[in-house]
């Protein structure tokens, strides 16, 4: 029986070529399919399980977002390397159309139009040839088109070419999944003492390239062979006697180092990184005759005479050098290592110290304007509970002020809030908190009125559409949506999309100014494509004294898990606990909600 070798990054890509020739035939006829394959699409891409994997085991159908259908037509593609129904899907739909869809901001109905308009034949080259239409000026020529969308494509083109939209790179919640997976894998051999990530991935930086592993060990032969026969390797690119490299089933490389115990701290420092806090490392310690690598520390003891000596932990490296052990999230070369020197560096927040999230999405029915979760509140709570929070914030999606009047939306907030009030009866340990995430609509209103806002504890703002408006326009709706009383934390506030779109402009000065003079706070949402808040304006916003909130912005319960990665952010930022202020008691933060002083 075939099995097609097919990556997830793959798969995804073949369902959502579906998705767009279903958008394409007819998007209302279709629209439930095209809802489905998206996001079975996006639950393969962001799983770290391969689908492969997945199918070998008999569990494809532990993947959320993949039901019967989809899951049958999966294991025909892995059994066959084909499925009728996609071919029938797809049948009148140019090849060509699929490269463009790559291209940011080009959607399947565009991409079919440009197409067949500009008569583009070869998918191999059907960017590059969209590119020179361009140039020469025959999109403006195309009915509907003109000078600006032709200038806007082009712009997009050069985008694709520069590598924004690629996903290149996995964002640090999927890499950090697989290499845990892999790590716990390690640990079951006696001959590995310890296992560690290196690189980018023990950084937490939000975005990870191959995955970087160090074992200690005294046998590594026996760490090597246990390494190469990881079950779900692809194939061994690499074998030597202390290091070897592993393809994965999901396309990763990994590569693994191993070093004796004595040594392994210098090892477990120097490929950690970043390369510029090594280098300043290395700048320092040769102010202090002293050379540093991955097997210890050499002191100079008389001219050009050095002796070694190893540490086996990385506290004790850095103290040989004088100075704090460094967060591995804070070597950057942005003063760390000066602040070490002086004993100075912050205590970073730890996931410990988070108390509640205030960014839940349940499924209760309240028609929202955008995703509705996939658990109960109940579900939820009970995670909370097992996550020994004090408190959760249930903040669905507005409800659609399209589809709803503003009296339907009023009677849609209050039934959840008589089912909250209902849920509150049966619970102690975690207290409930009554918000919605409201869309700042693009004149900076907020998408539910005063009458409804009054019945929530607070609300949580975000931007959700017109993502192209100028950096002035933009802060200008930003913190008008932001100054209504009930608006207190404004939800992943750049926008951004890692691996598919750069975030929108801010002026951050003046939102940061906004938020500490009206006593608001800016969200680091954990939320694997997003990680937003950036580290660099987390750590701008701690310098400023701007409060912050980490959420998880959860669709089910499983997400909820997710804190960890926005707590990863905020100690990138250099944030303390006592900048996040869902690090407080209920009674204090619902103080702070209501308005009070901290």
């Amino acid at each position: 029986m075939l099995i097609l070798t097919m990556t997830n990054l793959e798969i995804a890509k073949l369902l959502r070529n579906v998705a767009a020739s279903y958008e394409i035939k007819d998007e209302n006829k279709f629209r439930f399919q095209i809802i489905a394959y998206k996001k079975a699409a996006d639950a393969i891409q962001n799983s770290s399980s391969e689908v492969k994997d997945l199918f070998k085991e008999k569990k494809l159908s532990s993947l959320p977002g993949v039901g019967p259908s989809i899951s049958s037509h999966l294991e025909e593609l892995l059994k066959t390397g084909k499925v009728k129904h996609f071919e029938w899907v797809m049948q009148g739909i140019p090849k060509t159309v699929f490269p463009l869809l790559d291209v940011p901001t080009v959607g399947p109905k565009k991409a079919f139009r440009l197409t067949t308009e500009l008569s583009l034949k070869n998918p191999e080259t059907a960017v590059n040839d969209l590119k020179i239409a361009a140039v020469q000026g025959k999109i403006a020529k195309i009915e509907g088109f003109g000078e600006k969308s032709q200038a806007d494509i082009l712009r997009a083109i050069s985008d694709f070419f520069l590598g924004k939209g690629k996903t290149t790179r996995m964002a640090l919640p999927y890499a950090f999944e697989i290499a845990e997976k892999l790590v716990s894998y390690l640990k079951t051999h006696p001959s590995v003492i310890q296992a560690i990530q290196l690189g980018s991935l023990r950084r937490m930086m939000p975005t990870v390239g191959d995955i970087d592993i160090a074992v200690a060990t005294s046998d590594p032969k026996s760490a090597i062979m246990h390494f190469i026969n990881y079950p779900y390797k692809e194939r061994i690119i690499e074998q030597g006697q202390e290091s070897a490299s592993i393809l994965l089933s999901n396309g990763k490389q990994i590569d693994l180092m191993t070093q004796p115990p004595k040594k392994f701290g210098a090892l477990l420092q120097h490929f950690t990184g970043s390369k510029n806090h090594n280098i300043k490392l290395r700048e320092y310690a040769l102010s202090k005759r002293l050379s540093l690598s991955e097997h210890g520390i050499k002191k100079e003891i008389a001219n050009d005479e050095w002796k070694m000596k190893n540490y086996s932990k990385e506290e004790d490296f850095y103290k040989a050098l004088g100075m704090d052990w460094i967060p591995p999230e804070l070597r950057e070369d942005t003063g760390e290592v000066e602040l070490a020197i002086k004993h100075k560096l912050p205590k970073l927040v730890e996931l410990p110290d988070v108390k509640g999230d205030l960014h839940i999405h349940s499924n209760f029915p309240i028609d929202p304007s955008h995703d509705l979760g996939k658990n109960s509140m109940k579900e939820m709570v009970a995670r909370a509970e097992e996550l020994k929070y004090e408190y959760l914030g249930f903040s669905e999606h507005n409800p659609s002020i399209s589809k709803h009047t503003k009296g339907e939306i009023y009677n849609l907030i209050s039934r959840r809030n008589a089912h909250i009030e209902q849920i509150k009866s049966h619970i102690k340990n975690v207290r409930i908190i009554k918000l919605l995430e409201i869309d700042i609509l693009v004149n900076g209103s907020l998408a539910v009125d005063n009458k409804s806002l009054e019945l929530l504890d607070g609300a949580i703002v975000s931007i959700h559409s017109s993502f192209g408006m100028n950096k002035e326009s933009m802060t200008k709706r930003v913190l008008q949506g932001l100054s209504h009383p009930k608006a207190k934390i404004l939800a992943h506030p750049t926008g951004r999309m890692l691996n598919q779109r750069p975030g929108y402009d801010l002026n951050f000065e003046k939102i940061f100014d906004f938020c500490k003079k009206y006593k608001k706070a800016l969200e680091i949402n954990s939320w694997p494509e997003r990680l937003d808040l950036p580290d660099s304006i987390i750590k701008q916003a701690v310098q400023n004294e701007v409060k912050l909130i980490i959420n998880t912005d959860s669709h089910s319960v499983s997400e909820m898990n997710l804190m960890r990665y926005g707590v990863a952010m905020a100690r990138r930022g250099w944030a303390k606990k006592s900048d996040i202020l869902n690090t407080l008691g209920y009674n204090e933060f619902i103080k702070w909600l209501k308005g009070g002083e901290l």
